[in-house]
């Protein structure tokens, strides 16, 4: 389960970074390392990684308390909770190239999937 765990926080801090990789080319790295007190609107693609960004952190949180609770439970199937952890990353990572290149079924189906994963984790836990 560590793995996935840190699999799914690298993953975490890529979404974080990746609407910076859209900012600083339109600001300049001097000003993308100052105050930023005056950021131009976000350009589509800077925009969907935010909100690619901002689902992710809606998510990492029931994530990270199932992982958590999978070495506190005494009766845990951990088998089945790493099951779920591998599905909610690959679903994730599926996910955020699909938010941004705004494939709109296929990116919901991957967020749906991701959520299947969180409930076999949760499932590992009854």
């Amino acid at each position: 389960m560590l793995t996935w765990i840190l699999l799914v926080l690298m993953l975490y801090y890529a979404g974080l970074f990746l609407p910076s990789l859209f900012l600083i080319p339109r600001i300049g790295l001097g000003a993308y390392m100052g105050t930023r007190d005056s950021d131009p609107d976000p350009a589509v693609m800077q925009g969907r990684a935010q909100r690619a960004h901002c689902n992710f952190q809606e998510n990492l949180a029931p994530f990270a308390v199932l992982a958590a609770l999978t070495f506190v439970v005494p009766d845990a199937d951990v088998g089945r909770a790493i099951l779920g952890a591998e599905v909610f990353f690959f679903a994730r990572l599926a996910y955020l190239p699909l938010y941004l290149l705004a494939v709109p079924m296929v990116r919901s189906a991957a967020y749906t999937v991701g959520f299947v994963g969180l409930l076999i984790m949760g499932l590992a836990l009854v």
